[in-house]
């Protein structure tokens, strides 16, 4: 017996959306059924992959916003609310990176990889949750990454930001989950993208290597899971963190 994700009816927003594994992610939720609202640092940037939904026959809508400002945040759900007709789905997938050694990290470089990837989340998570709260329903998938479950040489400020979404999705799900909110996150590994296509190759050889499947995950395969934790078949999960990273963290 087959299984389909019908999202028809549903509205989605996705930050992050303009490219990589946040544009993926639209678009499969577009393609499920959903109508979404894709939040980018400008609407111009989100444009495009708007565009791209409405070819698929979704309503969709593009958005700019600072994520880590929470009036910005407040205004782009009530947005989307207001023009799609609700909010069902939250994506937090907005994120920076601003790599360098500990002892030469600046305190700007360290304070706003962590607005942007960690107060970005809570203040969409902040912005959505009345309306969720009120419906008694809504799906949170909020995007970490395996630097926020291991640890990264040159990545204290990005691995910290990552370790507080899981922390911050945990405690939600607990808060939430009487509310018949789930709020779970994902935690990809090696994923090819505009973030990583410019690493040195000794880099991405060493990282092969860990993988045990022997290959660097896509975008795409973020994209299904985080389907998965957005449909109703993921109703009975919450308070989990989903790795996706080829067993690169085992």
């Amino acid at each position: 017996m087959s299984v389909s994700i019908d999202l028809t009816g549903k509205v989605a927003l996705v930050t992050g959306a303009s490219r990589g594994i946040g544009r993926a992610v639209a678009l499969r939720l577009g393609q499920a059924g959903a109508d979404v609202a894709v939040l980018a640092t400008t609407a111009e940037r989100a444009e495009p992959v708007a565009n791209e939904l409405r070819e698929l026959g979704r309503n969709a809508l593009a958005l700019g916003a600072d994520v880590a400002d929470l009036s910005e945040a407040t205004a782009a759900v009530d947005h989307t609310i207001a023009e799609l007709g609700g909010l069902d789905i939250l994506v937090n997938n907005a994120g920076i990176t601003r790599d360098g050694l500990f002892m030469r990290m600046s305190e700007d470089d360290f304070d706003r990889v962590v607005a942007v990837n960690l107060k970005g989340c809570f203040n969409f998570c902040r912005a959505a949750a009345r309306t969720f709260i009120k419906a008694r329903s809504g799906r949170i998938v909020n995007v970490t990454s395996i630097v926020g479950l291991v640890g990264n040489a040159g990545q204290a400020n990005y691995s910290a930001a990552k370790a507080g979404i899981v922390g911050l999705t945990r405690s939600l799900a607990k808060e939430f989950g009487g509310r018949g909110i789930t709020v779970n996150a994902l935690a990809p590994g090696f994923i090819e993208t505009d973030m990583t296509v410019d690493l040195p190759e000794d880099v991405k050889t060493k990282s092969l290597d860990e993988i045990p499947l022997r290959r660097f995950g896509s975008s795409d395969e973020i994209a299904n899971a985080t389907l998965l934790l957005a449909s109703d078949l993921g109703s009975y999960v919450t308070g989990q963190v989903l790795t996706v990273d080829g067993g690169m963290s085992i």
